[in-house]
């Protein structure tokens, strides 16, 4: 459930505490609407595909973390500190996901320029997952908000309230655009639910390479046994291999599922000796397709993989294999690759 915090009021208090502006409901930058088109800068893949479909070709959006790349610990390059000195706005996840990429674009912001963290403008304090990967004691929420429908729609809400703020000349298409998007979100979302009422409890449980469906699981009415990439992102040890044999032993799982980009040994092993299928092909920030192509979306990414966890769990995916893939407007985003 998407937190009451991000309401307009709560938006503009929020993002002016964390950067510095004034009031939201007055304050205009003319980047957008007299120095040109608006220039924005996006971190992990499916963040930028969202950006894109709100707003579409009407402003400049360029991805800098590389797809494929483990967005917990990328290190920016010097070409990633020029983008984010160029940039109007940059939108982040944020809850402590890309820190370094934060870091950088504060370090090089210009006079107004800003920084917008999504996640932390989606749910409240309140609402944060800690768990095996990101234990509390840790000091960081898990980030993975864009696994799960709803809270993908108050991404684009932020996204156009800044956009439409900031180049409001713009401002009707980008609403229209926000308005296409989260109906085809609301479209996912619901074939999502009808796939998941044909399964059972039991087999709605979930081991992953990597602990991205928290919220997912959440909304969904979904079980996580646990994630095989821990807090410090090494290999678990030998022990907790052996719990997680154990867990998938016990729940009786179909398949357990590791990651297209990170092939992990371990989940293999636990494959092997517990007797359930391994399905390697999820994917975590990597979108499918071709650059260009609708599948290479945030909507391609997620019907991909709830259709593969669905299937291989033992269930119906035929709602979900009737979504059509499309961008809601024209994605001419550039992505890091």
């Amino acid at each position: 459930m998407v937190a009451k915090s991000s309401t307009r009021a709560v938006l503009c208090a929020v993002l002016a505490m964390t950067i510095g502006l004034g009031a939201c409901g007055s304050q205009t930058s003319e980047s957008g609407a007299a120095g040109g088109r608006l220039q924005i800068a996006t971190t992990v893949a499916p963040i930028t595909s969202i950006v894109a479909n709100v707003v579409g070709d009407l402003a400049d959006v360029k991805g800098v973390v590389p797809e494929g790349t483990n967005s917990h610990t990328f290190e920016p390059t010097p070409e990633v500190a020029r983008t984010l000195a160029n940039a109007d706005v940059v939108f982040v996840n944020g809850l402590k996901l890309e820190d370094p990429t934060k870091q950088l674009a504060a370090e090089n912001l210009n006079d107004g320029s800003e920084i917008v963290e999504l996640g932390n403008l989606t749910i409240a304090p309140s609402e944060y997952i800690y768990d095996f990967s990101f234990p509390k004691d840790g000091g960081k929420p898990n980030p993975h908000l864009w696994t799960n429908p709803p809270m993908v729609k108050q991404y684009a809400r932020v996204v156009a309230e800044v956009v439409k703020r900031r180049d409001p000349r713009n401002a009707d298409a980008y609403q229209i655009n926000l308005v296409r998007f989260m109906n085809k979100v609301d479209e996912l979302d619901a074939a999502m639910k009808t796939a998941s009422a044909t399964m059972t409890e039991s087999q709605r449980q979930l081991l992953t390479y990597h602990d991205a469906y928290a919220y997912f699981a959440q909304h969904f009415g979904w079980t996580i046994l646990g994630a095989i990439q821990v807090s410090n992102f090494e290999d678990p040890t030998p022990q907790e291999v052996a719990g997680l044999i154990d867990q998938v032993r016990v729940a009786k799982v179909a398949a357990i599922f590791g990651s297209e980009v990170f092939p992990s040994p371990v989940l293999q092993q636990i494959g092997k000796e517990s007797g359930v299928e391994y399905v390697d092909v999820l994917r975590d920030d990597d979108l499918p397709g071709a650059v260009g192509e609708p599948e290479h979306s945030w909507l391609g990414l997620m019907r991909f993989n709830y259709i593969t966890m669905v299937e291989s769990l033992g269930g119906n995916a035929s709602a979900l294999k009737a979504v059509v893939v499309e961008n809601t407007a024209p994605d001419t985003a550039k992505y890091s690759q």
